[in-house]
């Protein structure tokens, strides 16, 4: 497997991010830990959840990165919901939005509003298995390797184009559980890597694909 390697980029102002979560924020953890050899790249200017209790707020502000909880179940309509959502992310002057375990399926004048500035992680290698419950749908399948990929965002749920992918073994004693994990292990160096690309203006989203050091990625990068 071949993977691109850095290059130094000088004289870049730092890019602007914003981090959605739903959940505990193991993902959101590794960019701020990333971020820390970073900051001349990037800031995580800003940390949203859609749920008040979500542990990744905790993981945010003991990083001092500011936060906001939009309750999803204060609002009548999905639609409702991404147009508070957009409203906060535009007022933030962003570069760049990234999905971390944001369990909210956006609505399509949202996505196309961020679209090339919208990242997100999914636990498959697409086009395998968009949605929930991938892991047990890769046993149940008897597939022998499985993963991650990072892709633009797109009106179409998991279909935008894939950036980076890593692929895991699937052991004959492997649970969701176990593989839950595996892949976990290797989202928390994906991602980081990707948002750099972004932040170092190697990766771009133009014609409907991703680019990378000017050329289209035709076949997603490995990890």
């Amino acid at each position: 497997m071949t993977s691109v390697q850095n290059t130094p980029h000088t004289h870049l102002t730092p890019k602007r991010i914003a981090v959605l979560i739903s959940g505990s924020g193991s993902n959101l953890q590794a960019i701020i830990e990333h971020q820390k050899n970073h900051a001349h790249l990037y800031q995580i200017v800003l940390v949203v959840s859609n749920r008040p209790n979500a542990f990744g707020l905790n993981r945010a502000a003991a990083a001092n990165i500011p936060t906001l909880t939009i309750n999803h179940t204060d609002y009548a309509s999905r639609e409702l919901f991404d147009e508070s959502l957009q409203f906060a992310l535009d007022k933030a002057h962003l570069d760049l939005v990234v999905l971390a375990g944001f369990m909210r399926i956006l609505t399509p004048h949202f996505t196309q509003h961020f679209l090339g500035k919208m990242l997100n992680i999914h636990p498959s290698l697409l086009p395998k298995y968009p949605g929930l419950n991938t892991h047990q749908a890769a046993l149940q399948a008897g597939d022998t390797q499985h993963g991650l990929s990072v892709h633009f965002v797109t009106p179409m749920l998991d279909s935008g184009p894939v950036i980076l992918q890593a692929t895991v073994n699937i052991e004959p004693n492997d649970t969701a559980e176990s593989l839950q994990q595996k892949v976990h292990t290797q989202e928390h160096l994906a991602y980081p890597l990707v948002i750099e690309w972004f932040a170092q203006n190697r990766l771009q989203y133009k014609d409907n694909q991703a680019w990378l050091d000017q050329k289209p990625l035709i076949i997603p990068q490995q990890l």
